[in-house]
C-alpha cells in the first residue's frame, strides 16, 4: 500500500516566490533593516568571521531575537550568509558594509537611508501634483541650502559621495586619454577623490579643486606624491570659477540641476575657458530608446531632492551648444557614468 503523500503546503518545504510587486511593496523595509545593521556595526563585528546573533547581540547591546529576524531578512538578499548552526557572516557583498574596508559603502547607506531622503521618497506622491521635490515641501529649503545648515549631514554627504566613487574614479580616469601637461580643474570635484586619481596616474599634470570652501577644508589631496602640483580654491560654481586650466572636469554635477540651471553653471564655465578649452561631463547617460539603464533609478532620486534629472545623449549636446560647446564624444567606463567630451567654440 502506498503511502499518500503530504500537501506541499504541509511540507513546509514549498513557497509562493516573492513577486516584483511584493519585492516594491517591502522595498522600505529592506532599506530601514540596512540602515539598522549599519548603525549598530553589525559588519564590522563579523570582520572575523561568523557570529550567533546572540554573539552580536553581546557586542553591539543590541537584543538577539529582534537582530537575527533583521539579519536572516537581509540574508534573503545576498548581504547575510546564514549557516546551518545558526550562525551569521558577512558576503562579498556585504563586506562593503564594514567601515574599515576599502570601498567601504558604510556612509552611502547611511545617506540614502537617513530621514532626510526617507522624507523626500514619501513626498513623491505630492511631487507628482506639484512638480516640487518632496525634500523642499519636508524641509523648506533646497537640498544645497539645507545643507549648509546642518554641518551634520553636509559631513555625511560629502563622506557618502567619496564613498560611492573610491572604486569608480579608477574606472574613469583609466577611461579618458588624459594629456601629459597642463592644470586640470575640477569644479565642484568634492574632496578631491577624482582630481587625485588623475594626477596620481599622470605626472605631468597640474590640478585645481573647486567647490564650497567647507567641502574643500577636508581634501584629499594632501599625499607625498602629489606634493607641489595642487590648489584648493573655495567659491560658487554659479558665480565664478578658476581661470586658465587646460581641461575642466564637471563629474556628477549637471544631474543635480535644471536645464536652466545647467546652462547657468556652463556659462560660468563658459566665461572662465578660452575656445578648444576641453571640458568633461562625467555623468550617467541614459538610452534613448529607455532600455533599463541603473542611472533610472538615480533619476528619481533627483525627482525627489533636486530639481535635476538625468539625461540622454540629445539631452547633453542641446544643454552643451546652448551654452558654447561642442560635443565631440560620448566614452563608456566600466561604471554607472559615461564620460561626454566637449570644447569650447
Amino acid at each position: 500500500m502506498t503511502a499518500t503523500p503530504a500537501p506541499e503546503s504541509a511540507t513546509g518545504n514549498s513557497h509562493v516566490p516573492s513577486s516584483p510587486l511584493h519585492d516594491l511593496m517591502y522595498g522600505h523595509l529592506h532599506a530601514c533593516a540596512l540602515r539598522a545593521v549599519v548603525v549598530h556595526e553589525i559588519p564590522d563585528h563579523l570582520a572575523e568571521g561568523p557570529l550567533t546573533a546572540e554573539q552580536l547581540a553581546a557586542r553591539s547591546g543590541t537584543q538577539a531575537g529582534p537582530l537575527h529576524r533583521v539579519l536572516r531578512l537581509l540574508a534573503v538578499r545576498g548581504l547575510f550568509r546564514q549557516h546551518s548552526d545558526g550562525a551569521f557572516s558577512l558576503t562579498g557583498s556585504g563586506q562593503a558594509l564594514r567601515a574599515d574596508v576599502p570601498g567601504s559603502q558604510r556612509a552611502a547607506v547611511l545617506l540614502f537611508s537617513d530621514e532626510i531622503f526617507r522624507s523626500s521618497a514619501a513626498g513623491i506622491e505630492a511631487t507628482l501634483r506639484t512638480g516640487q521635490p518632496g525634500f523642499d515641501a519636508a524641509y523648506g529649503l533646497p537640498f544645497f541650502a539645507f545643507l549648509g545648515t546642518a554641518p551634520d549631514k553636509s559631513r555625511l554627504f560629502d563622506a557618502a559621495m567619496s564613498s560611492l566613487t573610491s572604486g569608480v574614479n579608477e574606472k574613469i580616469v583609466a577611461s579618458y586619454p588624459f594629456p601629459d601637461s597642463g592644470t586640470v580643474v575640477d569644479v565642484a570635484g568634492g574632496r578631491g577623490g577624482l582630481l587625485r586619481e588623475v594626477l596620481t596616474r599622470h605626472r605631468g599634470l597640474e590640478g585645481v579643486l573647486f567647490d564650497r570652501p567647507e567641502t574643500v577644508t577636508g581634501h584629499l589631496l594632501d599625499t607625498p606624491e602629489l606634493t607641489g602640483r595642487w590648489s584648493a580654491r573655495g567659491g560658487d560654481l554659479f558665480a565664478a570659477v578658476p581661470e586658465g586650466g587646460d581641461l575642466y572636469l564637471l563629474k556628477n554635477i549637471l544631474h543635480d540641476f535644471s536645464d536652466e540651471d545647467c546652462a547657468r553653471i556652463l556659462g560660468t564655465l563658459r566665461r572662465a575657458v578660452t575656445p578648444g578649452t576641453r571640458l568633461l561631463v562625467i555623468d550617467a547617460v541614459l538610452p534613448e530608446d529607455g532600455a533599463p539603464h541603473p542611472a533610472i533609478a538615480l533619476d528619481i532620486v533627483m525627482l525627489m531632492t533636486l530639481r535635476g534629472r538625468e539625461r540622454t545623449a540629445a539631452d547633453f549636446e542641446g544643454l552643451l551648444r546652448r551654452c558654447g560647446f561642442r560635443l565631440d564624444r560620448i566614452l563608456p567606463t566600466p561604471s554607472l557614468t559615461s564620460i561626454i567630451e566637449a570644447a569650447a567654440v
